[in-house]
C-alpha cells in the first residue's frame, strides 16, 4: 500500500521559513518523480515545485528563488525548504509522486499559514 505522509507545516510570520517533508512508503521512491502543490479555498491546486528521479527541478515563478525542492532517496523522502515566506504562500501543501508508467499518488496535505 502506497502512503505519502507530509509534515512540517504550521504558522509562521512573514519572512520566516519552514521545511516540509514528504515520507513515502510502498513504492521504490528513487524511480518516481516528486512534487509539491498547493491549494487555497475556491482555487485550483497549483504546482509549486517538482523534481524528477534524475534530479531535474522545476519551480513556479512565484516561488523561484525562495523555495528549494530536494529529495533523499535513501530516506524515501522529498523536501520543500520555504524561505522568505509571504502571506500569499498560505495554503494547504500537498506532496505528489508519479512514475512514467504508473499512476500518481497524493499525500493528505499539510497547512501552511503565513501571518503576523
Amino acid at each position: 500500500q502506497v502512503q505519502l505522509v507530509e509534515s512540517g507545516g504550521g504558522l509562521v510570520q512573514p519572512g520566516g521559513s519552514l521545511r516540509l517533508s514528504c515520507a513515502a512508503s510502498g513504492i521504490i521512491f528513487s524511480i518516481y518523480a516528486a512534487g509539491w502543490y498547493r491549494q487555497t479555498p475556491g482555487k485550483q491546486r497549483e504546482l509549486v515545485a517538482t523534481i524528477t528521479s534524475g534530479g531535474n527541478i522545476n519551480y513556479a515563478d512565484s516561488v523561484r528563488g525562495r523555495f528549494t525542492i530536494s529529495r533523499d532517496n535513501a530516506k524515501n523522502t522529498a523536501y520543500l525548504q520555504m524561505n522568505s515566506l509571504k502571506p500569499g504562500d498560505t495554503a494547504v501543501y500537498y506532496c505528489k509522486v508519479w512514475g512514467s508508467t504508473t499512476r500518481a499518488y497524493w499525500g493528505q496535505g499539510t497547512q501552511v499559514t503565513v501571518s503576523s
